[in-house]
């Protein structure tokens, strides 16, 4: 939700005489002349945000956000590997035909790496992780 060019928001600053000699400014801003500046957003935005993030701690949201997390993973699969956002053919009929057998060579996909003993692909770890593991 950025807010768009003509779209004002309320704004507040450090003091320069405070901020500029501070021995930590380079984790608040990244200006070498100017003081930190902070954009507030709308308060209903702020508000919507902070009961989303509340949310999403409960077991109830954990549940249900569990289906989706695993279908988007066999979704991203057959983006990935068989093209699912673009169809050859036109209608309705012939994509959902597409569909179906895009299905199908996935199952035969994840039928052999299981019957090979392929390892699944690792998930990208993030810079913080790799430093924290070494």
């Amino acid at each position: 939700m950025s807010a768009g060019p003509d779209i004002r928001r309320p704004t507040s600053s450090s003091h320069p005489q405070h901020c500029i000699p501070c021995p930590v400014r380079q984790r608040c801003t990244r200006s070498k002349t100017e003081a930190r500046k902070l954009a507030l957003g709308p308060r209903e935005e702020h508000e919507a945000i902070r009961h989303a993030r509340q949310a999403q701690q409960t077991t109830t949201w954990w549940l249900h956000y569990s289906t989706r997390a695993g279908i988007e993973a066999t979704i991203g699969q057959g983006i990935r590997r068989c093209g699912l956002r673009r169809t050859r053919c036109r209608g309705l009929e012939k994509t959902r035909t597409q569909h179906v057998l895009t299905a199908a060579a996935l199952d035969l996909i994840r039928a052999d790496a299981w019957l090979t003993g392929t390892p699944l692909a690792t998930t990208r770890t993030s810079r913080f992780t790799r430093l924290r593991s070494a």
